[in-house]
């Protein structure tokens, strides 16, 4: 039945996101605010067929630590949920880091290019970084949120890779506050899985972190510990030593 409700929810994204994809194309001579609104209505839906087709449903437990200010977002990856949800949920525009070869993906990629994230070239290496935080700041006092996966790349429920200083630096170099979030999405949505899973997504977000007085390296630092430390509690089964 998994199996059925995942061929059923991926039908729905494919027909969904072309006629999107062009309808992003007729709004982009919009101000940017509007095409953002517009645009993150298909990951809205996309969370909404979830839901439906394959029974993902969610609750968010500290959104009173949201600050109405600026802030840099750096959360636990664990599948492609999360990356719908951020932009589709949280009260201000999210800008995701990511490389800019995504821009020509097939209209997933196009609708991506007309919001103005932060797309770096990484084959300008170190300078790559410089990218990030020269327009992490104009994000930030666009009003927007940069969010970054400090681990870099989806890791399954039960296991933590290296936390990347990437967020860390980007918190110091700006003065911004860090929110860390954790959330267990891949126990429904595993990494590069095409059957998805019924359950309840619990997305955690925590205190906010002043960058202000730390270290990029202390600062990171405590991130993980939040992060790692609320993973353990959200899924404390995960976590048992043999």
């Amino acid at each position: 039945m998994a199996r059925l409700r995942s061929l059923l929810y991926f039908l729905f994204l494919a027909v969904t996101v072309i006629p999107y994809a062009f309808a992003c194309i007729l709004w982009a001579p919009l101000p940017l605010h509007w095409r953002y609104r517009l645009t993150v209505g298909w990951p809205r839906l996309a969370i909404w067929g979830a839901k439906v087709f394959c029974g993902i449903r969610w609750q968010v437990k500290g959104w009173e630590n949201l600050p109405d200010g600026p802030a840099v977002l750096l959360s636990k990856h664990q599948s492609a949920w999360e990356t719908l949800f951020f932009p589709a949920y949280m009260p201000r525009e999210v800008c995701f880091v990511y490389k800019k070869e995504l821009h020509m993906v097939p209209f997933f990629g196009w609708g991506l290019a007309l919001l103005r994230m932060i797309a770096i070239d990484r084959a300008k290496g170190r300078d790559a970084f410089e990218q990030v935080v020269k327009q992490g700041q104009t994000r930030l006092d666009e009003g927007r949120w940069p969010l970054l996966f400090p681990e870099g790349t989806r890791v399954a429920p039960g296991k933590v890779a290296r936390y990347k200083m990437g967020g860390a630096l980007l918190a110091s170099r700006t003065g911004a506050v860090v929110i860390p979030v954790a959330h267990n999405a891949g126990e429904c949505w595993r990494r590069n899985a095409f059957v998805k899973y019924p359950g309840l997504v619990t997305l955690s977000i925590g205190p906010a972190i002043e960058s202000k007085g730390l270290s990029p390296d202390e600062l990171n630092q405590k991130v993980q510990d939040w992060i790692e430390g609320e993973m353990r509690r959200l899924n404390p089964e995960r976590y048992v030593q043999p």
